[in-house]
């Protein structure tokens, strides 16, 4: 669905996408991650012919982006940064104006118009212009152009931006109903916590590069890890600590530690104690999402 080779994109003397390759399979959900400045939504524009790379190329469902950019973007929808629209236009106005250039018939329009005003909550606001909507109804419109031509790729730059939590609540089972149809999602966010539930893939950028990129369940440590605060970390201690564990961080009298098994838990909890350890706090637990994203950004930079 989304295939780009060694795209190159410069702002003066700053490169914000660097040589970046990777692929997304059909009917995948993958999360787009990384931290500001890592180039995420310049590939976005590159990948929506939004922008011209400076080298490299994007194909969209098998269309290059460049060379057949009608039928790459027909291919797709998408949400920019920001949700940009027309203020002076109603919500109402805006959905029959994108159905009309996507080649929707008046049959069709109205299906799709209820669909997703249904989906994501427009009915009390249909008739309102743009430019009086708050910045969660505005996402909301956004989000609505994106789907109502029914493309088997989404891509979504920060959608749950601005929005309550029972709105981010409405995106992610959207999300997951646009998963079940067999679509595929393209989605940067923020909240790891919202891309965990929803994604199957993930892929990391920084510095412009892709810096790590697979199925979340495969990407996550296997093995148990386990945070512990210390009244006083003497090296004595950290020493037995390493000698049975993996100690993945470090500041001050905290740190985490990573094991082969569950049963080596209490073991690590027995080691620091006949080191001489006085245990304030200690908290075994998978790695999450979060915990993947600072050790990659920490291990690139």
């Amino acid at each position: 669905m989304i295939e780009a080779r060694r795209l190159t994109r410069r702002f003066g003397g700053l490169t914000a996408v660097d040589d970046l390759s990777f692929t997304v399979a059909p009917g995948e959900v993958l999360g787009f991650l990384g931290p500001n400045g890592a180039g995420k939504t310049t590939t976005m524009r590159l990948l929506t012919g939004f922008l011209a790379p400076d080298s490299g190329s994007a194909r969209i469902c098998g269309h290059d982006v460049q060379r057949a950019s009608r039928q790459a973007r027909a291919a797709l929808g998408y949400l920019p940064e920001g949700a940009p629209a027309w203020e002076e236009m109603t919500v109402r106005g805006l959905l029959a104006f994108v159905a009309r250039v996507r080649g929707l018939d008046s049959a069709r329009r109205r299906e799709r118009l209820e669909y997703v005003v249904e989906r994501l909550g427009l009915a009390p606001v249909l008739d309102r212009r743009i430019e009086t909507l708050s910045k969660g109804f505005r996402r909301r419109a956004g989000l609505a152009q994106a789907i109502l031509h029914d493309p088997d790729l989404i891509i979504l730059d920060e959608p749950t931006s601005a929005l309550d939590p029972l709105g981010r609540r409405d995106v992610r089972d959207l999300i997951l109903h646009l998963k079940s149809q067999g679509k595929t999602v393209f989605l940067n966010s923020h909240l790891l916590s919202e891309v965990e539930m929803v994604c199957d893939e993930v892929a990391i950028l920084r510095g412009g590069k892709v810096q790590r990129q697979g199925h979340l369940d495969m990407l996550l440590q296997v093995h148990p890890v386990v945070d512990v605060e210390l009244c006083v970390p003497s090296e004595r201690v950290m020493q037995a600590v390493r000698a049975m564990s993996s100690v993945l961080s470090q500041d001050g009298t905290r740190f985490t530690a990573e094991v082969q098994s569950d049963e080596d838990i209490p073991a690590l909890a027995r080691c620091i104690v006949e080191a001489g350890g006085d245990i304030m706090r200690f908290v075994p637990r998978r790695e999450s999402l979060e915990d993947l994203f600072v050790r990659v950004v920490e291990e690139t930079k």
